[in-house]
């Protein structure tokens, strides 16, 4: 089945529930590898910088957004990994899982950010457009 499944976090109720229906999905072949995607992009940072003005307080911030998805992964049983992007979150995932030959991407319908979502067009609908491989959207 799906050998390698890329799950887009950011801390997103959206995201928490994409987690969720990949963690079915991997659960069904133990030899399934979910790649745990967080991604920088400048607004984060930029907000991250300004909210948490020490470092410490930006990786554990960070690290909080995408634990409950590694939490998941290990009670499931399944096998993961988490990798730190930069860039636009929708073009960053795409690369990734483009260059890393990801079998299916999963991720929310919605992220953090609601206002540049529907000012810029979702990063889902970015994502479904350009993987070359499926794309499943949680709502």
């Amino acid at each position: 089945m799906y050998k390698k499944i890329l799950i887009a976090a950011d801390g997103s109720p959206h995201s928490l529930r994409a987690a969720n229906q990949a963690m079915k999905i991997a659960v069904c072949d133990p030899e399934t590898l979910v790649v745990i995607v967080y991604v920088l992009d400048a607004a984060n940072v930029k907000a991250d910088v300004l909210h948490h003005w020490n470092d410490l307080d930006r990786t554990d911030l960070r690290k909080k957004r995408v634990i409950a998805v590694e939490e998941k992964a290990a009670q499931a049983g399944v096998k993961s990994v988490t990798r730190i992007l930069h860039g636009e979150p929708g073009p960053a995932i795409v690369k990734y899982a483009n260059e890393n030959n990801v079998d299916l991407i999963v991720l929310g319908s919605r992220g953090l950010n609601g206002l540049q979502e529907f000012v810029l067009g979702s990063v889902s609908h970015k994502v479904a457009k350009r993987a070359n491989c499926p794309v499943m959207i949680v709502k």
